[in-house]
C-alpha cells in the first residue's frame, strides 16, 4: 500500500498521541495531581466531548437505535476496562514499562484471537509468541528493577481489553462515529466508579488539565488521526508501527518524568517487541 507524506504525518502524530497518554497519566499520578479514578473519568468524558464535536453532533446522529445491544455494550465496556485499569496500573509502573506491557499484551491478544478464530499458526508465529512471552517473564523476574506485580496485572488486563476493543472495531463502517459512541457510553460507568471512589478523590488544576489533554487530544484527536492513517496502511504495517509506541513512551518517561532506564526493561523490550514482530511477519508469510 502507498505510504504517502500525509499518511506518514498522521501516523507519526497518532503514535506520539498513544505514547502521550502513558506520559500524561504517569506524570499526573506521580505528582499526585489527580487520583486514577478521576483521571479516567475526566479522560473519557473529555474524549467523548471532543469526538462529538468532530462528528458534528447534534447535527449528526449517533445511530444508537441502528445496532443490537451487544454491539453497543461490549465495545464500550472493553474501552472502559482498558481505561480504568490503565490509570490504576500507572500508580505502580514507570511510563515505559506500562506502555511495553500494554502494547505487548495488545498484540499478543490480537494474535491469540486470530488463533482461536481458526487461523492456523505458522512456526514463526509460535516462535514469536514464545519469545514475547519470555520477555514478559523476564520483566517480572525478582529484583530491584522488577515492576509491581499489581501494576503488571492491571496493565495486562488493560492490554487484553484494548485488544478486544480493537477486534470488535474491525469492519465498522463509520469508525469515528463508532468511537464517539463508545466513549459516550463509558460515561455512566466512569461516573459510577467516581461515585464509589468518592472518599479517595484528589483533584488539582494541573491534574484536571493533564486528564483533559489526555482525553481530548491524545485520545480523541489521536484516535481520529489513527483512523485516517490506517486507511492507507496494511494490517501488518499498522501492527508493526504500533510497536514504536513503547519506545516513544520510554523516551518520554526518561526525559519528561525523569524515570531511570533499567537494563531489565531494555532486555524485556527487545524480547517482547521482537517476538511480536516475528509473529506478525510469520502471519504475513502464511
Amino acid at each position: 500500500m502507498k505510504f504517502d507524506q500525509r499518511t506518514f504525518i498522521y501516523t507519526s502524530l497518532a503514535l506520539l498521541a498513544f505514547a502521550g497518554n502513558s506520559v500524561l497519566c504517569r506524570f499526573a499520578l506521580l505528582d499526585s495531581a489527580i487520583d486514577p479514578s478521576s483521571f479516567t473519568a475526566i479522560r473519557l468524558i473529555s474524549g467523548a466531548a471532543m469526538l462529538l464535536i468532530l462528528i458534528g453532533f447534534p447535527r449528526s446522529s449517533l445511530e444508537l437505535g441502528s445496532l443490537p445491544i451487544a454491539r453497543l455494550v461490549w465495545p464500550a465496556f472493553s474501552l472502559f476496562v482498558y481505561a480504568i485499569c490503565f490509570s490504576f496500573a500507572y500508580i505502580d509502573l514507570d511510563t515505559g514499562t506500562g506502555a511495553l506491557v500494554l502494547f505487548g499484551v495488545v498484540q499478543l491478544t490480537m494474535i491469540s484471537v486470530g488463533l482461536v478464530s481458526g487461523n492456523k499458526p505458522s512456526m514463526l508465529e509460535l516462535i514469536g509468541m514464545v519469545i514475547a512471552f519470555s520477555g514478559l517473564v523476564w520483566l517480572l523476574l525478582p529484583g530491584a528493577e522488577a515492576p509491581s506485580l499489581r501494576g503488571f496485572i492491571l496493565m495486562s488486563v488493560a492490554g487484553v481489553a484494548w485488544g478486544f476493543y480493537t477486534y470488535l472495531g474491525k469492519g465498522v463502517s463509520k469508525p469515528l462515529l463508532g468511537t464517539a459512541r463508545n466513549f459516550l457510553l463509558t460515561v455512566p460507568l466512569v461516573l459510577l466508579v467516581w461515585l464509589v471512589m468518592a472518599s479517595s478523590i484528589s483533584l488539582s488544576i494541573e491534574g484536571v488539565l493533564l486528564a483533559s489533554v489526555s482525553g481530548a487530544l491524545t485520545s480523541g484527536v489521536g484516535y481520529t488521526l489513527w483512523y485516517i492513517a490506517i486507511e492507507k496502511l496494511s494490517v501488518v504495517q499498522s501492527a508493526v508501527i504500533q510497536l514504536l509506541v513503547p519506545v516513544i513512551a520510554t523516551v518520554g518517561g526518561v526525559y519528561i518524568v525523569s524515570e531511570p532506564l533499567s537494563a531489565q526493561l531494555v532486555i524485556a523490550s527487545v524480547l517482547i517487541l521482537g517476538g511480536v514482530l516475528v509473529s506478525i511477519l510469520g502471519r504475513r508469510a502464511v
